[in-house]
């Protein structure tokens, strides 16, 4: 299997994103990474629960 045709730049961006080095992102087939963004922008979109005070 081919590496992924990612520019360098945009390799580095995908790999800050997902917390994955750069040698897999170039070597993960497209249909996990894509995978992989989906699952954390489903994370990023959940509402964070908002921590109660006691005052």
């Amino acid at each position: 299997m081919r590496p992924n045709q990612f520019s360098a730049e945009t390799a580095q961006k995908l790999a800050e994103k997902l917390n994955m080095p750069i040698e897999h992102i170039v070597h993960t087939p497209p249909k996990v990474i894509m995978e992989k963004i989906a699952e954390l922008e489903k994370k990023e979109a959940e509402p964070t629960p908002i921590e109660e005070t006691n005052d």
